[in-house]
């Protein structure tokens, strides 16, 4: 089964015209959000998208954006790093989203 976020909220945006189509995005993102055709990267499943921000990180030409690090995926990266389990309760902790 994929991962899907909630649907059409994602901020992840690519200027096609930018892109020069060399796969780091699609080699880096975690949930196969990016393809290769025509020469080009487009997002092929934005709502498979948690935010994490690798593929901007990777672009050398900077065609994509995302507000990587906000709601709950920042608290499962936390724990992917620190091995802990992650938590989006906002109940008030140091780990809240």
């Amino acid at each position: 089964m994929k991962d899907k976020y909630l649907i059409d909220v994602a901020t992840l945006k690519l200027s096609i015209d930018k892109c020069i189509g060399c796969g780091k995005c699609k080699e880096v993102c975690p949930h196969a959000v990016f393809a290769i055709q025509e020469g080009k990267a487009p997002i092929i499943d934005k709502n498979a998208c948690m935010e994490c921000g690798a593929c901007t990180s990777n672009c050398p030409v900077s065609a994509l954006s995302v507000n990587a690090g906000v709601g709950c995926v920042s608290a499962v990266i936390r724990g992917w790093l620190t091995n802990s389990e992650p938590s989006c309760d906002c109940s008030g902790g140091s780990e809240c989203c």
